[in-house]
């Protein structure tokens, strides 16, 4: 029995090839940014509230219309098919067992949108890189709307991969038959040169064009700054998704914790703020919202549990989570999503600094 998602990563990494591993693990750079988004949960103190009555604290949450049994969702993530031969078919699957949240798909997907959107999981949202080629990416979000999808999440860091060291060590290549179910006509052997090859430079006006194509909700995945959240908004966006890819794009980027705060500020609850990167257990869900985040997206976790037990260990990784998520709420004094603000965190430093102050005052006082 695995009962923290790290003893799932631990077990995952002695199931996957090294240089599999390396590239769902891996970040850009010197990894600056990768450790900085689980980091920056450890700096945060819960500071609970007794005496409230609570018994089983009520997480479902509504977003864009949509009622999910939680504030989670599963993170768009490429090739699944690299950690199961059923892939995001699995995900889906799994997802589903252990809650009603949102499982966002990647534009390289192993598994076909329509396979997928037929497997009767929950919600589907479709991650969308926007190409080179306009009318392929325009097929694929026409083909998603018309198989059920709910959202669209248009990747915006990305005008290219970034330089991950352990894939170029590596010599990363996919292995034979390890293919985006979904897209056509080009060589994806090596993403970093296909990224660089294929991926579309960006401005704004991909939100008009993405708009046009699809009636669909659609989030932009990527902000890092308020200036970038107000623009957002401004643009039309249907969400944000606080990222920085993961640590895979830029290193040396601040963790998505860090910035929310001043992005909250920024969209003035005008549209739903997500955050993804570094979360790994429930308390770390619990912080985030406690910032500001209506929700949160999970993403390597989820390749470690399929690693491990196919669809039965996504149920599983996401039963831990959302267990552990429930019992901070219960131990916080919170009966709901709607009990959590600000005050329910605060910075470790300061809480050492209380520490160390009480104990001067002791000496002090001897």
């Amino acid at each position: 029995m695995r009962l923290t998602l790290s003893e799932f990563a631990s077990a995952a990494r002695s199931r996957l090839a090294p240089g599999i591993w390396d590239f769902f693990e891996g970040g850009a750079g010197e990894e600056r940014t990768l450790a900085a988004n689980a980091a920056a949960f450890d700096r945060l103190w819960l500071r609970p509230r007794v005496l409230c009555g609570t018994a089983r604290p009520e997480t479902a949450i509504t977003i864009l219309g949509r009622s999910w049994d939680a504030p989670v969702a599963v993170a768009p993530l490429g090739y699944h098919t690299l950690a199961h031969p059923l892939g995001e078919l699995a995900t889906v699957r799994g997802t589903a067992a252990a809650a009603r949240v949102p499982v966002v798909i990647s534009t390289f997907a192993g598994r076909s949108i329509e396979e997928l959107a037929a497997a009767g999981g929950g919600p589907l949202w479709l991650q969308v890189y926007c190409l080179r080629d306009r009318a392929m990416t325009r097929r694929l979000v026409e083909r998603a709307e018309v198989a059920g999808f709910e959202a669209l999440v248009l990747t915006v860091d990305t005008p290219h991969m970034g330089r991950r060291l352990r894939d170029l060590r590596n010599g990363f290549r996919l292995p034979p038959g390890i293919v985006p179910a979904n897209l056509d006509g080009h060589d994806f052997t090596v993403p970093a040169a296909h990224a660089k090859a294929e991926f579309a430079p960006l401005d704004w006006s991909v939100v008009d064009w993405l708009r046009s194509v699809s009636p669909l909700p659609v989030l932009l995945k990527g902000i890092l700054t308020d200036a970038d959240a107000a623009r957002a908004v401004e643009a039309g966006a249907d969400g944000i998704v606080v990222s920085n890819h993961g640590g895979r794009q830029l290193d040396g980027v601040p963790a998505t914790l860090d910035v929310l705060p001043e992005i909250v500020t920024a969209v003035d609850g005008r549209i739903p703020v997500l955050l993804d990167g570094g979360v790994r257990r429930g308390r770390d869900v619990l912080a985030a919202l406690a910032l500001g985040a209506d929700a949160v997206l999970v993403g390597r976790p989820i390749l470690h549990g399929l690693a491990v037990d196919g669809d039965q260990g996504v149920t599983d990784v996401l039963n831990v989570l959302l267990g552990e998520l429930t019992d901070a709420m219960a131990l916080s004094g919170l009966r709901g999503l709607a009990d959590i603000d600000p005050e329910l965190v605060r910075p470790a430093a300061d809480a050492g600094e209380g520490v160390r102050r009480h104990r001067v005052d002791a000496v002090l006082q001897r």
